[in-house]
């Protein structure tokens, strides 16, 4: 074991010193500095460790972006030994992506974010284990959080939403999909309070009524919205949302209760849609897609209206002659 340790030390110290020098050279000095400001471990195994290892060497002492995403051997007492161990290390970073990190819990967020208080951007992906107890933990240490994935993260409540609602009112991007514990007081908290959000993901939350829905026309800045699967939303609902002017991407995939008049109303006012899918939606027909022609053929370059039994002429070239820049035509397989 001590050879091995002595082994692995030999290698840290001076194979990668010797690489560093021969690549400092090669590079670019805008790359080279990119390269000491990242820790990518995306994938890699033994991750906790490596980790560790890394946040230990002065030369990451600056370090702005950690990616640990789907990263194995990666739990929470390795988070608790870096902050025991690296407590100014962290001190620069930006952007965490922890996502599908399933082994680490609200503790091991706790230790991790109680050393980065200039954090921007954190993602949590697919983690079951965290709770609202995660989202205390992160607003009582990074009070300067833009963009927040917690997709996926089920047990997440609307007593979380509240917290990031009453902490992060500079908020650009959230996403919560597959959040199914959260209902429309929760998703209210943050439409009422985050009004700078730029982007908002709803995918496959189903829970949610028009009484939420129709807040959304409070984010003026708007630029990204994913409603997919929202089967509670009607055409009042969505006329609601001619608000957001700024709108590029819409995900109507599955929004059953939609028809022609929803679908027109924010045709004529968010002419600056690049993406729309309203697959699935039996309830819009070649109405709708006049209008948009009308008002969108000059930014649409992804339209999705497969299973819209209702849309006749929907074959490509019939799309190409209303939308000439249209480049994709199949959002869901």
């Amino acid at each position: 074991m001590e050879a091995t340790n002595v082994t692995e030390e030999t290698w840290r110290i001076e194979i990668v010193t010797t690489l560093m020098r021969i690549v400092s050279t090669k590079l670019p000095q805008k790359d080279l500095i990119s390269l000491l400001l990242n820790i990518d471990l995306r994938e890699k195994t033994n991750a906790g460790d490596k980790l560790l290892a890394a946040l230990l060497l002065p030369r990451y002492r600056q370090v702005k972006h950690i990616n640990l995403e789907f990263s194995q051997g990666i739990e929470g007492n390795h988070l608790q030994l870096v902050k025991s161990q690296c407590q100014n290390a962290l001190l620069s970073l930006k952007c965490l992506n922890l996502n599908g990190c399933q082994k680490i819990s609200d503790g091991g967020i706790e230790a991790i974010t109680s050393i980065c208080p200039n954090l921007k951007a954190i993602s949590i992906y697919w983690n079951v284990r965290v709770t609202d107890d995660c989202i205390r933990h992160l607003v009582n240490n990074c009070r300067t959080i833009i963009d927040l994935n917690l997709s996926g993260c089920k047990s997440i409540t609307d007593k979380g939403m509240q917290l990031v609602a009453e902490s992060y009112q500079d908020l650009e991007s959230l996403n919560i999909t597959r959040c199914v514990k959260i209902k429309n007081d929760g998703l209210l908290h943050v439409l009422h309070k985050c009004s700078t959000l730029q982007t908002l993901n709803l995918y496959a939350l189903s829970g949610f009524t028009d009484k939420a829905y129709k807040k959304i026309s409070l984010l003026a800045d708007l630029r990204f919205l994913d409603l997919c699967g929202a089967q509670n939303l009607s055409d009042e609902g969505l006329t609601h949302m001619v608000k957001c002017i700024k709108l590029e991407s819409l995900n109507l995939t599955w929004c059953v209760r939609i028809t022609d008049s929803g679908v027109i109303t924010i045709a004529n006012s968010c002419t600056s849609l690049e993406f729309l899918s309203l697959f699935g939606i039996v309830g819009v027909t070649d109405r709708c897609l006049e209008t948009l022609s009308q008002t969108c053929s000059a930014t649409l370059t992804t339209l999705d209206v497969n299973g819209c039994i209702g849309i006749k002429r929907r074959s490509r070239e019939e799309l190409l002659q209303m939308f000439p820049r249209l480049t994709c035509f199949k959002v869901h397989s």
